[in-house]
């Protein structure tokens, strides 16, 4: 066999191969569109095409991206005591809301961001690198993070006064955002004293998640 006759052989085989590569990538990203997509995000997706303006095209090539850079992230174990600490000073932000609903809400936000961070996700401090991330792998919840985000960093209004929401807004922002937190915290086969996987105890546990708290609307004080 000649030199030219091998030469060439080798570069239809690449040839072949980067082209099989490519096929697969096109199928991959196709994969992810439209239902897939929808069945991924759930509300996320319908609030992400609300955004877009209706535009479907925009929202899924966005949430795509979420899925390309953050789907592969693997959430780190939580050490036992960890948790507790973290549910405590949740415990204790749910009480502070009786007498300083703004506070709760801004501690809430602060606890969020600390514990996704313990769990892998971003820091903190990227909260919309974060969030995105957050989004992939806890669709269904990580809206009641961006609520209490938003009134906990909610600045100055037109009349030159802080902007206040309303004590029902904050505290449904604290319910919702309380879901994702259980999420978060709740154990998985990988964590130390864990038992089952997160899935099975998110569901367990999310009844409760929407549950009253050990006050009323009507007990919590103005903001």
């Amino acid at each position: 066999m000649s030199t030219g006759l091998i030469v060439a052989l080798i570069v239809i085989g690449a040839v072949v191969v980067i082209g099989a590569a490519a096929l697969l990538t096109l199928r991959r990203r196709r994969g992810v569109g439209g239902r897939d997509l929808k069945r991924r995000f759930g509300p996320e997706y319908e609030r992400t095409v609300a955004r877009y303006d209706g535009d479907t095209r925009a929202a899924e090539r966005e949430l795509a991206e979420r899925l390309e850079r953050h789907g592969e992230l693997r959430e780190r174990p939580l050490e036992a005591e960890r948790r507790r600490a973290y549910e405590q000073r949740w415990q204790a932000a749910q009480e502070l809301f009786v007498d300083s609903p703004r506070d709760a809400v801004t501690e809430a936000d602060r606890l969020l961001a600390e514990v996704a961070g313990a769990r892998g996700f971003p820091d903190g401090g990227h909260y919309e690198e974060q969030v995105a991330a957050l989004s992939v792998h806890h669709a269904d919840h990580v809206h009641g993070y961006r609520r209490v985000h938003r009134i906990a960093r909610a600045g100055v209004g037109a009349d030159g006064q802080p902007e206040h929401a309303a004590t029902e807004e904050m505290r449904e922002a604290m319910v919702e955002a309380r879901a994702l937190f259980e999420d978060l915290v709740a154990p998985t086969r990988h964590d130390a004293g864990g038992s089952g996987d997160r899935r099975s105890s998110s569901h367990a546990r999310h009844g409760r998640a929407h549950q009253p708290w050990g006050f009323t609307r009507h007990h919590a004080k103005g903001s």
